[in-house]
């Protein structure tokens, strides 16, 4: 089984279910390229290149033979992107509250905008982690020097400060022995870039893997945040319209981080998954 993570998120976000999978699954997560202790990228990220990069995962962890992939916001997105080229390599699929395919290939003027600030406060990122700002204000909000951080942030960052306490805020959820490995990673300029570049291809990425057609028979589990939008779950449960192995549950009270607050609902879906897709090889097996 494979883990992928979200789209400025490393290995270490699924430090909370992957431990919880391992009495009934083997599974591998591993950092993209220019996240996480993975080398910086030497030009800019392509959908082609991340899948190849998922392709070579998985067929390490599987051996050629077909595994399960769970994947959280955009790490679903590549996933399906990934089942659509190579349905053979893939037994079953958890989505973990998925980026909207929809609302990304078809950006409104406002989404747009909303791309383009979030562009230019990871390339703030990027400069303010070069110049060591950014491994200060991490050090101290995850300490619980909360004011004077802050203080530090906004006088060197401006409205990229927000953007510290997002990520600090996402790192308290983290177990505690793991704080000081991901602030390390957001230390690094690398990682602020490659965010910045994922974002500002979304539009293109989304639309490139829209349109799905999953296999019938393929296992699918979608958990959703109940903070989803309609127009979210309408997308997911259309996903899911036609396959004959599903699952979608909306877990109450939790945000798009679901996989940090509610590990145990997602080693649930997980492992639901892993024994639909060994029911469905031993069902092959017998024909």
């Amino acid at each position: 089984m494979v883990f992928e993570a979200g789209l400025a998120a490393s290995s270490a976000s699924w430090a909370r279910v992957q431990p919880l999978v391992t009495s009934f699954v083997s599974s591998v997560s591993y950092d993209r390229a220019g996240l996480g202790w993975s080398s910086p990228r030497t030009s800019p990220p392509s959908l082609a290149q991340m899948l190849e990069d998922v392709h070579g995962v998985v067929a390490w962890a599987g051996g050629g033979e077909p595994v399960v992939l769970v994947g959280h916001s955009f790490g679903a997105l590549l996933l399906l992107a990934f089942t659509r080229h190579h349905p053979e390599l893939v037994a079953g699929l958890v989505l973990v509250d998925p980026v909207s395919l929809s609302t990304w290939s078809d950006c409104s003027s406002a989404d747009q905008h909303r791309l383009q600030v979030g562009v230019q406060l990871s390339r703030r990122g990027a400069w303010l982690a070069e110049f060591g700002i950014v491994r200060a204000a991490l050090a101290l909000l995850l300490s619980g020097s909360q004011p004077f951080a802050r203080l530090i942030g906004r006088r060197a960052a401006g409205r990229a400060a927000t953007t510290l306490e997002r990520l600090t805020g996402e790192v308290g959820k983290l177990p505690k022995e793991l704080w000081p490995v991901i602030a390390a990673h957001w230390s690094r300029p690398h990682n602020f870039r490659a965010m910045a570049d994922t974002l500002e291809a979304l539009p293109a990425y989304a639309n490139s893997a829209d349109h799905i057609l999953l296999p019938t028979e393929l296992p699918v589990a979608i958990l959703s945040a109940s903070s989803a939008t309609e127009d979210e779950l309408r997308e997911r449960y259309g996903w899911l319209t036609g396959l004959l192995k599903t699952e979608h549950t909306i877990l109450p009270e939790t945000g798009h981080w679901l996989h940090l607050e509610r590990p145990v609902e997602v080693a649930a879906a997980v492992r639901w998954c892993v024994e639909q897709s060994q029911l469905s090889k031993s069902s092959y097996a017998s024909d």
